[in-house]
């Protein structure tokens, strides 16, 4: 099997697992299970809890002492064990610490496994801005596959979706141990600093502006990306509580309707190489804030009948404000950073978008939605997308003035 085939078999499983239980768990949760929303703020915010220690901590083993993919390896049989465990539990706050153990597993395997792919084409003498975004679509490929499987098997409002992602977790854990190798590559001389030692090195990235602004801003589109992620397929399976809009085809197949943003994210995947040579990664950076703007606006004013159109177009949207500075931003990463560094630096890229920024977007959106938002049980979605595209629009603002 060639080597981009093997990467690509990797990235379709790595976000399969992803796929098969994120967008569609507000289902389970509020339909199946009845739990409160509170109380789902806090297993989203696992997510964000996870990724603020474990990608970057994990990123040093990999650099300092432990092959990257036998790291991702067992990290991801971990995570699917973990993962397996979720049906078996019947009240939120259990529930909690283990979605929290099963994603401190699962967390540093996004961004190690950008490390494998770069290390593997690097070793193999291609050119990584070029052939990994091709391979990196079919990550998004996987995702995708994942939500029209759980919804079209009937599997988006029950614990089956676990099941479905602790198997793929766990078939990827075992073909893992035979990706090629990716050996540590820190410091090792004697004379180094504890810091060197310790692995630490990519904290010194704080020190340089032009980095420092790059992870702000990387946090700040975390909070972003975790608003669209908690509350998505809730508001068009909330549909139908409306009466003209219960039998719709929006809030039969909402996961569906969700997964155009992923197919949305097959395209623009394909397009990062060219608007990074064409526009740089700081005006990347402002054009996926400006979308993230319209995500939030068009499903603000939204329906399944005459505003279909809008909810549709914001999924499109939404490939260009996730692409556009996940993929790109992993690829300044590695472009940017010494390779003794590499694994540790993507970790902290992790760290500032699904850690930090996770954390704070689920945290407060779950406050000013529980707040001023819900009215005798019912949320009033389009404030709380005017809201969340105000958001966006007050962030590209910053970003303008410091690229100025």
């Amino acid at each position: 099997m060639g080597l981009k085939i093997r990467l690509t078999l990797m990235s379709f499983l790595q976000f399969f697992v992803w796929g098969a239980w994120l967008i569609t768990i507000a289902n389970y949760w509020f339909a199946t299970k009845q739990w409160g929303g509170a109380e789902f703020g806090a297993i989203f915010s696992t997510l964000g809890i996870s990724s603020i220690v474990m990608p970057a901590l994990m990123g040093i083993v990999a650099d300092r002492w432990f092959n990257a993919e036998r790291l991702y390896a067992v990290l991801h049989i971990l995570s699917g064990l973990s993962v397996m465990m979720l049906p078996q539990v019947n009240d939120p706050q259990t529930f909690f610490w283990v979605m929290l153990l099963a994603m401190a597993f699962y967390m540093p395997t996004i961004a190690l496994s950008n490390s494998i792919a770069y290390n593997a084409l690097k070793s193999g003498n291609y050119d990584v801005v070029k052939v990994f975004p091709p391979i990196r679509v079919w990550g998004t490929i996987g995702f995708i596959v994942a939500m029209w499987f759980t919804n079209l098997t009937g599997n988006k409002a029950t614990e089956n979706q676990f099941y479905i992602s602790a198997v793929a977790s766990l078939v990827l854990g075992v073909y893992s141990f035979t990706l090629p190798k990716c050996p540590p590559q820190g410091n090792k001389e004697k004379n180094s600093s504890w810091a060197e030692a310790l692995g630490l090195n990519a904290f010194k990235l704080f020190t340089n502006y032009k980095m420092a602004l790059f992870f702000i801003f990387s946090m700040l589109l975390g909070a972003a990306l975790q608003l669209t992620n908690m509350y998505g397929d809730t508001f068009l399976d909330d549909f139908k509580k409306i009466p003209e809009y219960a039998d719709s085809f929006v809030v039969k197949y909402s996961t569906i309707i969700m997964s155009i943003s992923q197919i949305s994210e097959t395209i623009f995947i394909l397009a990062i190489p060219f608007f990074l040579k064409r526009f740089g990664i700081k005006n990347v950076m402002l054009i996926s804030m400006v979308a993230w703007f319209f995500r939030f606006g068009l499903f603000a004013f939204g329906n399944p009948e005459g505003g279909l159109w809008m909810i549709i177009l914001s999924c499109i949207v939404y490939g260009m404000a996730f692409d556009f500075f996940n993929i790109s931003g992993s690829l300044f990463i590695e472009t940017t950073t010494d390779t003794s560094i590499r694994s540790s630096a993507q970790g902290l890229f992790m760290t500032m978008t699904n850690g930090f920024g996770a954390v704070s977007g689920s945290i407060i959106s779950v406050f000013l939605i529980d707040k001023f938002f819900t009215h005798d049980g019912m949320k009033d979605w389009h404030n709380i997308w005017i809201t969340f595209a105000l958001y966006s629009l007050v962030v590209s603002g910053s970003v303008v003035c410091c690229i100025v």
